[in-house]
């Protein structure tokens, strides 16, 4: 058995969402940590991943959208501080490809999600680390987590979609 850490140092945690149907608002999760554990050293087939972020470090790169996000409209940080994620299953869908199933809670809500991973490989680094990477991405529907808020332009536009993309560039490190 082997256990992997979340290197956050070298690793992003986004999400990303329409805005007026025009263009993609970019957010990030600043603080979170992270777990695999793997039943083979060199092969991540059937491991668990266990993951929490904390709401409260969401950053868009615009202050009033980010206290809007960790208000009650959205995420209520306030209530629910950590969004969370453990696997169901790791399976292998390609050469370095995985299908990761789990259950993501936000705002107190527990819906299954799939995401799809491209494994970058594993890697001995200058401090004798073994290091492997991970870019996944998935989506979900904001209102099926009871982040509800919605509004419309005077043109009838929707503000912000209601699907949001998951976009995760992780690496782990072998046994911290």
């Amino acid at each position: 058995m082997a256990k992997w850490t979340i290197d956050a140092s070298h690793s992003e945690v986004q999400f990303k969402v329409k805005h007026l149907m025009i263009s993609t608002v970019t957010g990030t999760f600043g603080s979170y940590e992270g777990t695999v554990e793997t039943t083979n050293d060199d092969d991540f087939e059937g491991a668990t991943v266990n993951f929490s972020a904390d709401i409260d470090s969401i950053s868009t790169g615009q202050e009033q959208r980010d206290g809007h996000l960790k208000s009650g409209d959205f995420f209520d940080a306030a209530n629910f501080p950590k969004l969370t994620f453990v696997s169901t299953s790791f399976e292998k869908s390609g050469d370095d490809t995985y299908t990761v199933k789990g259950d993501l809670t936000m705002r107190g809500v527990t819906k299954p999600v799939t995401l799809k991973a491209e494994f970058g490989g594993i890697m001995t680094d200058f401090y004798g680390q073994t290091k492997a990477g991970f870019d996944l991405q998935g989506k979900v529907n904001r209102q099926d987590f009871g982040l509800a808020w919605s509004a419309v332009t005077e043109a009838g536009g929707v503000v912000v979609s209601d699907e949001v993309k998951l976009v995760m560039n992780i690496q782990v490190v072998k046994g911290q």
